[in-house]
């Protein structure tokens, strides 16, 4: 709490030190560029901090709702998500005495929340000292942005409120995954064969779907060890995925498997030295195309804010979905059936990630992100994604989200990580995810109206 103060208290000083009141200065705050730049940086500390996939998809989630709503708030055209989430109350109202910058509140309220879900908060801090400097600097007068802030971090607190109910909390204390002697079942894998990664995932609360088993996907080919069976075939797939082709053709199958990782924590061993790399999570990798694509329709600070919301929180549903089945089938990856009966030298092209194989994860969580991103900017949006560039990795480019979203899947199948009916179970349950969440939640309906 006295960090807290400590840092308003700076900030407040850095408010009155900013330049000589700007009569434009809601015109300049409104630049969803600093929109863009607070969500960056708190995938930067996602990534430093090493958050599973899931948890980074909640984190996303809270955060973006919590910038959506205070933008919300001074926007008459865009609705509140308070109701449309059923758990989710009215949020706290601006104060009609002194006029807000909602901009500045969106980014506030996102980076607090943003800071509350995080471990290194000492780095969110040292960029909210920037960003707020930098809006001090346009003009803002003190008094507007003291309120701004204000506001925001009350939005703020309203939803950090809201997301402790969310069953998160507890579930830090639940049972790990347990070990069985079925061979048809998930065993941890090598190089570090950790444990299971959120078995208890299914039980989150969810935005729009009613229940994490809404979308209930195909249940995976039955599990068998005979040559030629329908299981024997789809292993084979995995182990083959490479053999017979040529040469230009493999290596554009490598490289969509690299591009598409997104393994947060890749672990390395050499000798008796071991060291890790780390990455964003797929779900960041989707946070970040949206960022593409809201730059490249050039959308406003309000649209901006609302393609990350719309974004995080079919992630978030499409995760709890996802792990819902996972966690049920509890099926055996490819490495470790490979490994017991074709070749136990095989490894796959990618590290497997420690958790069970059916439905693949990237598979339903970019298909849940490519609809509701084809619904906000449309079916025919190219693009290209450059998202991996930090990581070494040369930029793609794509006809449309649902295109991405395909290769994303297939990334999987190529990677030696995924059977084939994961992959397209996954898409179909991502897909109904992602027009469910579209069905509920409608936070744009008066943008159309505005633009028209």
């Amino acid at each position: 709490m006295l960090r807290l103060i400590t840092l308003f208290s700076v900030a407040l000083f850095l408010f009155s030190c900013g330049e000589d009141v700007n009569p434009n200065f809601q015109e300049e705050v409104a630049k969803p560029e600093f929109y863009h730049r607070s969500v960056k940086q708190l995938t930067d500390v996602i990534v430093h901090d090493i958050f599973s996939p899931p948890v980074a998809g909640r984190i996303y989630a809270y955060s973006s709702i919590a910038g959506y709503e205070a933008i919300a708030a001074g926007d008459p055209a865009l609705q509140s998500l308070a109701g449309q989430i059923p758990h989710l109350n009215e949020l706290p109202s601006a104060p009609a005495e002194v006029e807000i910058a909602y901009p500045v509140a969106a980014v506030a309220a996102q980076l607090k929340v943003g800071k509350s879900l995080i471990f290194s908060e000492e780095k969110i801090e040292a960029f909210e000292m920037e960003i707020f400097k930098e809006f001090a600097e346009i003009g803002v007068p003190e008094a507007t942005m003291t309120a701004s802030v204000a506001f925001g971090h009350a939005i703020a607190d309203h939803v950090i409120a809201w997301y402790d109910g969310d069953v998160y909390k507890q579930s830090r204390t639940f049972p790990k995954y347990s070990i069985t002697n079925d061979p048809s079942k998930w065993q941890p894998t090598p190089p570090d064969y950790m444990d299971g990664i959120e078995p208890a995932w299914s039980k989150i609360r969810t935005f729009a779907l009613d229940s994490a088993q809404q979308f209930k996907p195909l249940p995976p080919t039955e599990y068998s060890e005979e040559e030629g069976t329908a299981w024997w075939d789809g292993v084979l797939e995995v182990y083959n995925v490479f053999n017979g082709v040529e040469e230009t053709e493999m290596e554009e199958r490598k490289a969509i498997a690299q591009f598409w990782d997104c393994n947060p924590y890749v672990s390395h061993h050499v000798g008796h030295v071991m060291f890790a790399t780390k990455k964003i999570t797929p779900g960041g990798h989707w946070v970040n195309i949206s960022a593409i694509a809201a730059r490249k329709a050039k959308a406003d600070f309000a649209q901006t804010a609302e393609a990350y919301a719309m974004v995080s929180m079919a992630m978030h549903d499409a995760f709890i979905s996802c792990w819902d089945e996972k966690y049920r089938s509890s099926l055996v990856r490819p490495e470790t059936f490979i490994n017991r009966h074709i070749d136990e030298e095989w490894r796959p092209l990618l590290q497997t990630p420690p958790f069970p194989e059916h439905t693949s994860g990237h598979s339903v969580v970019s298909r849940a992100c490519a609809i509701v991103l084809t619904d906000i900017f449309g079916d025919s949006f190219a693009f290209d994604d450059d998202s991996e560039e930090e990581y070494d990795l040369p930029t793609r480019s794509y006809d449309s989200f649902l295109a991405a979203s395909e290769e994303a899947a297939v990334s999987r199948l190529y990677g030696g990580i995924h059977y084939r009916p994961a992959i397209d179970y996954g898409i179909t349950q991502g897909e109904a995810v992602g027009k469910h969440m579209l069905s509920r939640i409608q936070p744009r309906a008066a943008i159309t109206q505005r633009e028209e």
